[in-house]
């Protein structure tokens, strides 16, 4: 496998609920959720939380006005995984082409969020004017062909509801949780709460990346059951029951600075002593690839070298059932 074969997952926003910028923070970084992905000519992102900005910026710098490409993948229309997109550059050419999608069943709903957020009332720029953004299209119940990827959904438990997703290629396959609570606390019955929860086990079994929500210690939980994101607890046994090889950290909390995001994975690496899983959180600007033999970490808000310098078209998607 060469280099090109490598999947390049790059955080562009790894907090939750609101950016957070501040000295304290700089390390792990205050944009909220966006992930870039790339493998072989094609550009993956989840989500569009404020981080996306800056990606928007370098693509537009590096394309030297060719056109782009691009799939966003939005797992729900909350605030922190939108907010950015008004400001995705690439988005307002219609000589771009971004195409959108979300879980089956839900591309109504995330499209009249897209629309809200960027109502005269919000926002002095509609969406209508983001010519190079299509409409939300919907992913299959089972699995979706994107190009070389494959894409597979599942629910979490969340406020509103929220999408996973579980994104496999010939390097590897990563697993990306941002809004999820144990099912324990849904308030459903026990045998569902636990088909629910084995489900999810399947779903990220044997990932070499989980990207996971980790807002909470164990002793924040305690106070916000039922507010929809997970704690640390929880998060390790979920990755150690599911066979991850390697754990990140996700949707850290606003309050949250890097010191105790440093305590956090001190913790959990404590929790899994003798563990074959790694754990780290995932910072603003942190590379990885798989597979992941071949991890690069560039931790803060480091210069890094640009991994591809131009994007070209995705092929066509395929619907798998």
């Amino acid at each position: 496998m060469t280099h090109d074969d490598n999947m390049i997952i790059r955080f562009r926003g790894v907090r939750g609920s609101l950016p957070a910028p501040a000295p304290e923070n700089m390390r792990y970084g205050g944009n909220t959720s966006c992930v870039e992905i790339r493998y072989h000519d094609q550009l993956l992102i989840l989500d569009a939380g404020s981080g996306i900005r800056s990606l928007g910026d370098e693509l537009v710098r590096s394309a030297q006005e060719n056109p782009i490409e691009a799939t966003l993948l939005l797992s729900h229309n909350h605030w922190d995984h939108i907010q950015g997109l008004p400001f995705f550059a690439p988005a307002y050419s219609p000589a771009n082409r971004i195409t959108v999608f979300g879980e089956c069943g839900r591309a109504e709903q995330l499209q009249h969020g897209l629309e809200t957020q960027m109502a005269p009332a919000h926002f002095p720029v509609g969406l209508h004017q983001m010519r190079g953004l299509l409409p939300v299209r919907e992913l299959s119940r089972d699995a979706t062909k994107l190009g070389d990827l494959l894409v597979r959904t599942t629910r979490l438990n969340h406020p509103g509801g929220c999408t996973g997703f579980r994104i496999e290629s010939a390097a590897g396959h990563i697993a990306y949780l941002p809004d999820h609570e144990p099912f324990r606390n849904n308030g459903g019955r026990i045998g569902e709460v636990e088909m629910a929860h084995r489900e999810l086990i399947e779903f990220i079994r044997g990932v070499d990346l989980l990207i996971l929500d980790t807002q909470y210690t164990a002793d924040e939980y305690t106070r916000r059951v039922g507010w929809g994101h997970g704690c640390l607890p929880d998060s390790v046994d979920l990755a150690t029951e599911a066979g991850a090889r390697r754990l990140l950290f996700f949707h850290h909390d606003p309050s949250h600075d890097d010191r105790q995001v440093d305590e956090m994975v001190e913790v959990a690496r404590a929790m899994t002593f003798r563990s074959p899983l790694t754990v780290d959180a995932a910072s603003e600007h942190e590379i990885v690839s798989l597979p992941l033999a071949n991890l690069v970490i560039g931790s803060g808000f480091s210069p890094l070298q640009e991994i591809i310098a131009s994007v070209t078209p995705l092929a066509p998607p395929e619907k798998v059932h």
